[in-house]
Formats: C-alpha cells, structure tokens, sequence
C-alpha cells in the first residue's frame, strides 16, 4: 500500500530558483509568463542582487524595450532594476561594486540610457518616477559617461527639462533632483537646460510653491539647480541678465524680510526651512559677482536698477531674521559695490534700519517697522564698533567686509571717509562709533570683553592707509594735546606705538596687540615720514625690540609682527632720522641678533593662522564652545605680509649706508649717504669753477671795450674813403658820355640780325615745302594701304575656295539642294569679286551700288534658309507622328496589362502569375521607350545635318556683310587719319611760330646782354673792343639759334615719320584682328539661331513621352502592391481566427494544417 507513495520533489536553491526564473524570462513568449518571471526576480533582488543582475540584468534591460508599451511590466521592470541599485544591508551579495556593474551595463550602450529617457515621453506616474530615479542611480556609480550619454541621447535634456512642467510633486521632484546632478560639473548640459526655458520653468515652480517664505524643500532644490546653472558660466548669467529674471531676484528678496517681520507665529521646520531657502538664494546672488569675472560689472550694473542691492542691504538690517542670514545679506552687498566706483558712490545714500533699536521698545511710528532709518554707513558703523555681542560676530565681520568693499581702490571715498572720522574725533562727536576716536583713546585694562572692537578699528584704519600716501599723511596729521595749555602735542602714530606698547605691557588680548601692529606695519611701509615720527620717541623702537624678543606669552604672531615691524623701521630709516639708522641696526643686532630677527619672521610665515589663512573660515565656530573666535588676522594684511616677506627678512642685512629710495606722490625720498657727500664735494667744485669763470668773464669784457673803440675809429676811416669812391664814380660817368657812339655801332648790328631773322622765315617756308612732301608720304601710305586691302581680297579668294570644297561636299550629301545652293554660292561670289574690284578702282562711288547688291542677295539667303527650316521642320513633324503612334502602342499594351491585373483580383491563386505578366508587359513598354528614344536620337542626328547645311549658307552670308564692313570701316578710318595727320601739320605749325618767336626773344635778350656788358665796359675806357667783342657774341648766337631750329625742324620731322609708321602698323593689326572675331562670332550666331528650336521641340516631345510611360509605370506597380497588402491581410486574419478558434477549444482539421503548410512553404521557395 505505501510503495504507491511517491517521494516530495526535492527543495531548490536560490541559485537555481533565479536561473529558472531567468531563463523562463528569456524563453517565455507569453507577456504574462515574462511578467511573473519578473516578480519572481523582484523577489530576490533585495537580498540576492548580484545573482539576479548575473543571470537577468540584460534581460530585464531587453523588456523595457520589448514590452515597453504595457505599462504593469514596466513597473516591474523598473522596481526590480531600482532594488538592485539599493539591496538590503544585511544581504550577503551587497556591494558597492554591485552598482558599478549595473552602472557599467547601462552607460557602455547608448541605447539603454536612451530607454530610459524614452519613459519621459509616457504619461504613466511609474514609468516617469522610476526612470528618473534610475538614472540618478546610474549617474552617482559613473558620472561623466552618464553625462555623455544624456548629451548624445536625441531630445534627451529637453525631455528631462519637460518634465519640470509635470504636475505630480513626486516626479517634478525627481526630475530636478536628476537635473541638479547632471548639471555639477557639465557646462553644455547647463547651455541646454538654459536653452530648454530652463530658468522660467523653475522660478515658476518657485512662485507655485510659495517663494522663500512658504516654500518647502524644493524650492531649495530649485535654487541649487539655478546655483549649478549660474555658476562660472558667463552665457547663462548674460541670459538671466537679459530676459529679466534679476528683477524676479529682487521680488523674492523683498517677500523674504517682509515674511520675516510679520511676527506670525511659524513651526520650527518650515522656519528652518524658510532660512535654508533665503541663505541659498543669497548664494545664489553671490555667483554673479565672482571677483575679477567679464561679467560681474554687468551683473553689478543690473542689481542697483533692479533694486536687488537695495533689497539685500534691508534684509541685512532687518531685525528678527537669522544672523546667519543677516551675515550672509552683507556679504552680499560688499560683493555687489567692490571695485564699481559707480555703485560704491552711490551706496553711501542707501537707508537701512537703526542696528542699535529694538523695535519691540519702539511704538508704531513715521519710521518703517516702527524702526528709525540711519545711512548705511553710519548702520555699519554702528553693527562693527557699537555691537558687542559674542554670536554677532559674523555679523560684525560681514558688515566690517562691506565697509573695505566701500573703501576698495576708491581713493576719493577713502579720503573723504577719513576727513569726516578727523573731524567727528576732533569735535567729539559719535565717539562710540568713530574709528579715530576707538584708536586713540586710552585701552581701557580689561578689553577681554569685547577686543574686537579695536580690532575692527584697526582693520578699518589699516584699509584707509594702506598703499595711499594721502590718506597716511590726513592721519598722520591728527595729534593730541594742546601745546597752548602746557600739554605734550603727541602725533597718532606716537599714540597707537603708546597703546601697542601698553597692551604688551599689561598682556592684553592678542587681538587688541595684533591689530596695533597690522595698522603701524602698512602705515609705516614706504613712508620715511611716518617712520620718521615712530623714531620720535625713542621708546617705541626699546619696547617693540622687548615685545619681539621678551614677550610674556610667547605668542608668535606678535613676536612674528613686531619682529616685521622692526625690520620695516630700519628699511625705511635714514641717516637724519631721530634714531640714526645706523643705531637701529645696532639696537636690533646688540639685543635681538639677526638669527632670531629671522627666526621670528620664518615661525610667523609657517604658522597655521598665517599659512592656512586662505583656506580657515574666518567665522564663529559655537561647536567648539570658544570664548572667542580664532579671527587675528586680515585678509589685506595677509597679502601683503606674504608678498614682502622676503624682502624685509633680507632688510636686516642691508648696509646702514645705504638707503631706501621711496617716491611719494612724485617726489623721490630716501637716499644714499655716501652719494649725498659725493654730490657735496662735487657741487662746491662747481662753485670754485663758477668764481673761475665769472674772472675770466671780467677780462674778456675789459677786450671787448677796447675793442668796439678800434671798431668805431675803423668805421670812420671807411667813411671816407667811400665818399672818395664815390666822386670818382661821379667823374666816370662823364667820360662814359663820350662813348654813345658804341650804341651805335651795336644798332647796327641789330639790323644785321634782323636780315638773319629773314633768313631764318626762308627757312621756315622750306619746312612747310618739307610738310607738304610728309602729306605725299602720307598719300603713299595710304595707297600701300589699299595694297593691303588687295591682299586681304586674295586671302579671302582662298577661304572662297574652301567653301567651296564645303559646299561640293554638302551638295554629295543632299543632291536635291546642289545646284541651287551652288548657283546662289557662285553668283555670291561672283558679285562679291565685282564688289572688291570696284572698291579697289572707285572707293566710294561704288559703295552705294554694292549695298543694294549685298541687301538683295542677304534676302535670297533667307529666303533659302527659310525653306531649308520648313522641310526640317516637316521632316520633324513626320517623326513626331511616328513617336505619337508609339506611345499610342505602348497604351495599347498598357490598358491590356491593367485588364489582367483587373482578373487577378478575381483569383487569388493565379495572382502571382498575372502579376508576372504585367511585368513583362512593363519591360516590353520600357524597350518600345528605348525603340521611341532611338528615332528620337535619329531625329536629333537629322536636325544636326540640317544644322550643317543651315551653317554653310550663313557662313556665307556673313563672310559678305563682314567684308562689306570692314571696307566701309577702312575708308572710314583712312579719312579719320587724314583729319588727324591735318592736326598735326597745324601742330607743327604753331611749333614753328613758336621756335620763330623764342629765335626773336633770343636776339632781344642777347642784344640786351651785350647793352649791359657794354654799360659795364664804359667804366675801363674799352668801348670799341667791347663793342668788337659783342659783334662776335651776337653772330654765335645767331648760329647756336639757327642750329637749334634746325634741330627742331629735324626732330619734327623724324617724330612725324615714325608716328605715321605706328599708326599703320597698328592699323593692319587691328583690321586682321576684328576680321577673326567677325567670323568667329557670325559662325557661332548661326549655328545657335538654326539649331535652337529645333531642340527645344524635339526635347520637349520626349520628355512628355517619358512622363506618360513613367506614371503608367508608377499605377501598375502601385496596384500590384495593393494585391499584395490584401493577400496579407487576408493571411494574417486567417492565423488570428485560427489561433482563437484554438483558444476556445477547437480543432483544426488536417487538411487545413496541410494546406496551410503548404503554402508555407510556397512562401519559402518564392
């Protein structure tokens, strides 16, 4: 009985359960099968996540794409993949690397990231959320190839940036979490998700969700996500800039201190929540004003008109908000005005609640919020000195910042800031709030209290002074004491070295000791005067060796700066100082020496405070239970410790002969001693060279007396013998009267250059004689002209005879046109020959005749190419009727191929078949096509002979009207020469009367040469040889002005001969030129006038018989493609009725089976 019992199967394993599951998730063809395969993995991914991933991942992967469009799987799917990511803690398989594969599987295929981001386009909540969650998994596991894949991805930033619009909280959230992620570190990501509206769409999620004051978590979520957009990306800040989102900025600022003020009782989460929100957007507003960036001016410009610095600064004095917050608002606005003059100007004006009133003792009032207003900085005066409090220090600090970004490298504001602390100090006025008055006044002895006050003061001095010889000499100017009543007169500096002294003495604070020597370090570096009055009291330089070397505390930063201190005094020292230079030095070396001068400098330049000072916050740490904040130093301080370091750590070494050279406001201080001796011994040997001179100088002004008296004595000699001169003058004149004969003589000679003149007009008829025989020349040349005109007949005579042969061949070719076309080509040339002989004998009386013989027979050659085109055109007419009878064919041949498709559709079965005939009806059109584009061609061919013939008529026909004008343009151009040589005689003509005129002027001007010679002769009684000697001058120049006429005459003529040649030369070539384009230019006419419509005609024809065939074409297989649709649909619907038949428990006969296989198969074998 109990052998029938059979055994329990036996337990699987987790390891074969998921494998089992696996494959059937692989294998299973059923959607429902994949789908419980799926929640059977589900089952297992918490707790055994590397075998399900090891055996399904890429399955799981697949059936996102496979059965993506139902929506239950997906779920699934995505759940499954999601718990991979995040497995149970206790799970044996948990691991980090578990997250690096899956991250790994889907980054290395692009396809799978591009899955995901398919998901977005769904409506479905899961499907949305989950995606989203998923890949924010995958980016934490690897960031930049997740990166790269949602660039590349089509659409894939603008759909997650789509998704801000959804309205579910759950999946927007999702959507921006993914967003803050992506866009870290990417700056293309940041352009796209900007360009994708993402700005507006989140500050109207912003604006949905209640601004700063209501908004929950994602509303700080939102300002991250513009924080990750906006940060060092210049493009972004121009776009939020420019599409006027500051202004939105502005608005939220202003909502956040109203919210903050309306005394509603608020939960402690949403006021933790409200704060977190307002300290991000203040970030936020930070990222604009990046020091040194291209945009931040820009940026800075837009807050002031946008009100957004007005709105920080009220938020920062508003009482009752956060003093993180407050601090935060400061920082802001010292941000918003460093380095814009414009804006730091302005600032001043501002109006901010009084710090120093509690509006809870302060009824309602004119005064906003019940609070009285003061100027900015009056307030930030107030919140640095008049505020004590140990947790307002950040507050203090932000607003101490704000002032040094008010005083930054603006040096009128600094001078004006510190002539009003002067006279508030001098008159002692606000001496709570006044930095002269803090700096001045006795340290009281404990200062434990509240040292930051004089820190803060200090700190703000040190920035006033610092590099700005002005306003080191306004402070350096203040004293205190009344000389008139008896009292010590004691300088500022003289009183802050009295104070730093004092702290030491008394071990005050560090800070109160630390501050004292910052301000005397940058008030003291390169300024000789005020080093100067440091050194007035001797003191100073004692007690501040004393504080370097024998400090109670050991504390480094004050050894380590008054060691600096010291170092600085004897850098800028001088011999007339009131401690000599050469005595600091050995002050510092008898009771410090230079190894522990170098040792304090090196132990402050290692020191935590000093080294790390960039990278510690300077803030109030409450969690470390402090009394004080660890806050010694300023950040300006810093800088310039470190950057003269070196060289005042090498000062000690520097000779005390030698001094420092320091130009203050442009005048140089501080020089060499043993140079200012030299300078001194060689100034008073340019004074003993000065008497030297001024002796030598007596003497020769003794000379120059006694010699202007020689002068005179010789002047007077000279007088007279001048007037001697002058009578005798007198008496030569007299005797030139007797010598008026010589005129005479020269009168005579005149005339004898006159008969020359005449001469010289003989000459001047001969070269007219000469310019007639250059008009023969000319004549000659013209009949060498004709010669060549002969000559180019008899080339044309030769190309008559190739077109002859031409036409011979052309007349074989067509012999029903030869002997027209020979007799007409004859009689042309026969009349052309006619034409040429009579042009040759008569020029133009013939011209006329010519013309009308050449117009009658240009009309016989139209005439005759116009029939020549109408056969042609016949011809082509009978082609197109033979083309028309074979598309009307192929039509024939076309409707009976419709007509067996239109059997076809009766039986299925013969489908294949008749579809095959229609196809050999298509080829047996496309060969007819061929056949039709073949006489076409022959056509074409008959066109082109035509063409030909065409060709040589018009050659002909133009050779005529060429030659005729190329005549009439040579008797043209021989005329215009004619004209032109004319001009040229006359030319020369008016040259000759000009050289006649310059031989005339010639004569005139020696004629008077030899008068003026003659005039001057008369003086040494040798008028007659003068006169001969003037006779031979004036026959040379007779002969040099025949010699140059002659010249003249033969350079003219030289030059007429050798332009005429030029011209001629250039004439034939001109003449054979246009002869060449002429008959280049007719035969090309010809050929595109004949040929043109032709084509077009023929072209036109075939193209329409192309279109026809084409769209019958285009229908056959159009209708052969709809059989082929039905068939399947057919088959298709036969399967589907099969399949339910099969469902609902029918059976399908054998027969069926068979049938249905068979047909498979036919399938296969086509």
């Amino acid at each position: 009985m109990f052998s029938t019992i059979t055994a329990a199967p036996a337990k699987q394993s987790v390891s074969e359960t998921i494998a089992v599951l696996s494959g059937r998730l692989n294998t299973a063809t059923l959607l429902e099968d994949r789908r419980a395969a799926i929640l059977g993995l589900r089952s297992f991914s918490k707790q055994y996540p590397a075998s399900v991933a090891s055996g399904a991942l890429r399955s799981l992967i697949g059936s996102l794409s496979r059965d993506g469009e139902d929506v239950d799987t997906v779920k699934v799917v995505l759940e499954t993949l999601l718990m991979l990511f995040s497995p149970n803690e206790d799970s044996p398989e948990a691991s980090e690397e578990i997250a690096l594969w899956l991250a790994d599987e889907f980054t290395q295929r692009q396809e799978n990231i591009t899955l995901l981001l398919d998901l977005l386009d769904t409506t479905d909540f899961y499907s949305r959320l989950y995606s989203l969650q998923l890949l924010s998994h995958i980016h934490f596991a690897r960031t930049e190839r997740t990166e790269e894949c949602v660039l590349v991805a089509p659409l894939g930033i603008p759909r997650l940036v789509a998704v801000l619009d959804d309205r579910r909280e759950a999946v927007r959230d999702a959507a921006i979490s993914l967003l803050i992620d992506l866009t870290a570190e990417s700056v293309d990501i940041q352009k796209l998700v900007a360009f994708e509206k993402g700005f507006e769409r989140i500050f109207e999620i912003i604006t949905n969700e209640g601004g700063l004051v209501e908004g929950a978590r994602v509303v700080e979520d939102c300002l991250i996500l513009l924080a990750n957009l906006l940060r060092l990306n210049a493009s972004n800040q121009s776009n939020v800039r420019e599409m006027g989102f500051i202004a939105r900025l502005a608005h939220l600022l202003r909502s956040a201190y109203k919210g903050s003020t309306d005394g509603e009782e608020v939960a402690q989460w949403a006021e933790e929540q409200r704060n977190r929100n307002i300290y991000a957007l203040l970030a936020l507003i930070r990222l604009f004003l990046v020091p040194g960036a291209a945009g931040t001016p820009a940026n800075q410009i837009a807050f002031l008109n946008d009100r957004v610095l007005e709105n920080t600064l009220q938020l920062g004095f508003t009482y009752g908000v956060d003093l993180p917050i407050r601090a935060e608002a400061l920082a802001a606005c010292a941000d918003m005005i460093r380095g814009n003059a414009r804006l730091q100007e302005r600032f001043a004006g501002q109006e901010v609640p009084s710090p120093l009133a509690n509006p809870a003792m302060n009824g309602p009032g004119p005064h906003s919020n019940g609070v009285p207003k003061v100027y900015v900085i009056d307030g930030l005066l107030d919140l640095i000195l008049a505020v004590n409090s140990l947790m307002e220090f950040d507050l203090r600090m932000a607003a101490c910042n704000c002032l040094k970004a008010y005083f930054n490298n603006h040096e009128e504001i600094r001078k004006h800031f510190l002539t009003r602390a002067i006279q508030g100090h001098k008159m002692q006025a606000d001496e709570l709030t006044n930095i002269f008055t803090t700096l001045l006044q006795p340290v009281p002895e404990q200062v434990t209290a509240d040292p930051y006050r004089y820190w803060f003061a200090a700190v703000l001095m040190l920035h006033l002074v610092h590099e700005n010889p002005t306003t080191k000499h306004l402070a350096m100017e203040v004293t205190e004491g009344d000389e008139a009543s008896g009292e010590e007169v004691v300088t500022s500096i003289q009183t802050v070295a009295s104070h730093l002294l004092r702290s030491v003495a008394r071990n005050d604070d560090p800070r109160v000791i630390i501050c004292y020597l910052m301000l005397l370090l940058c008030w003291l570096f390169e300024d000789l005067d005020a080093v100067n009055d440091f050194l007035g009291e001797f003191t100073n330089l004692q007690g501040l060796i004393q504080a370097a070397v024998e400090n109670p505390n050991g504390d480094i930063i004050v050894q380590g700066l008054s060691a600096m201190l010291i170092g600085v005094v004897y850098e800028f020292s001088t011999k007339d100082s009131p401690v000599p230079r050469a005595k600091v030095r050995e002050m510092v070396m008898s009771r410090m020496g230079r190894d522990r001068y170098v040792d304090k400098l090196t132990r402050l330049r290692s020191y935590p405070l000093m080294r790390d000072y960039e990278i510690l916050p300077q803030k109030l740490d409450l969690s470390l239970d402090q009394k004080l904040p660890d806050v010694y130093l300023d950040d300006t301080f810093v800088e310039f410790f470190k950057d003269n370091y070196s060289r005042i750590i090498r000062a000690i070494d520097r000779d005390p002969g030698l001094e420092i050279s320091v130009i203050t406001n442009g005048v140089q201080k501080g020089i060499s001693r043993e140079l200012v001796d030299s300078l001194r011994a060689q100034l008073e040997e340019k004074d003993r060279a000065l008497e030297d001179f001024a002796a030598e100088k007596a003497s020769l002004t003794s000379q120059l007396g006694q010699e202007q008296a020689d002068h005179r004595r010789t002047k007077e000699q000279s007088a007279s013998d001048v007037h001697r001169a002058n009578e005798a003058v007198e008496h030569m004149r007299v005797q030139l009267g007797a010598k008026d004969h010589a005129i005479q003589n020269i009168e005579a000679l005149v005339a004898t250059l006159k008969q020359n003149l005449a001469k010289e007009q003989a000459e001047h008829q001969r070269s007219r004689a000469e310019a007639t025989r250059l008009k023969t020349v000319n004549d000659g040349l013209q009949r060498a002209h004709e010669q060549e005109l002969s000559k180019l007949a008899k080339e044309y005579r030769t190309k008559e005879s190739q077109l002859q042969k031409q036409i011979e061949t052309a007349r074989r070719e067509a012999k029903n046109k030869e002997d027209e076309l020979t007799k007409q080509v004859e009689a042309v040339r026969r009349e052309q020959a006619t034409q040429l002989e009579s042009l040759q004998r008569e020029h133009q009386a013939k011209l006329d005749a010519l013309q009308r013989e050449h117009s009658q027979q240009i009309e016989t050659a139209r005439k005759t190419a116009e029939q020549e085109t109408e056969r042609a055109a016949r011809r082509f007419e009978a082609d197109k009727a033979d083309l028309k009878a074979t598309i009307s064919r192929m039509e024939v041949d076309l409707m009976k191929a419709n007509k067996a498709r239109t059997d076809g559709e009766n039986k299925l079965k013969d489908l294949e078949t008749r579809l095959t005939k229609t196809d050999e009806a298509l080829s047996a059109a496309e060969r007819k096509l061929a056949e039709a584009e073949k006489t076409v061609k022959s056509t074409g061919e008959r066109v082109e002979e035509l063409e030909q013939r065409l060709k040589g008529v018009v050659e002909e026909r133009e050779e005529v009207e060429r030659l005729l004008k190329e005549k009439e343009d040579a008797v043209a151009e021989v005329e215009k020469t004619l004209k032109d040589k004319e001009g040229e005689m006359v030319s020369m003509r008016e040259k000759l009367e000009g050289m006649e005129k310059e031989k005339e002027e010639a004569v005139q001007k020696a004629v008077e040469e030899i008068r003026k010679e003659l005039e001057t002769t008369k003086i040494n009684d040798k008028a007659e040889d003068d006169a001969a000697t003037g006779a031979e001058k004036a026959a040379a120049i007779e002969a040099e002005a025949a010699a140059k006429a002659a010249a003249a005459a033969s350079e003219i003529e030289t030059r007429l001969q050798k332009e005429k040649e030029d011209e001629l030369a250039q004439m034939r070539k001109q003449l054979e030129k246009e002869r060449e384009e002429a008959v280049a230019k007719a035969v090309a006419e010809a050929v595109a006038k004949a040929v043109e419509e032709a084509k077009k005609e023929a072209t036109k024809q075939v193209k329409e018989v192309k279109e026809k065939l084409d769209e019958e074409i285009k229908i056959a297989q159009s209708e052969r493609d709809d059989l082929l649709l039905l068939f399947d649909d057919l088959e298709e619907k036969r399967q589907k009725y099969k399949e339910q038949l099969k469902k609902l428990g029918g059976e399908v006969s054998e027969d069926e089976e068979e049938e249905e296989e068979d047909e498979d198969g036919a399938e296969d074998e086509d």
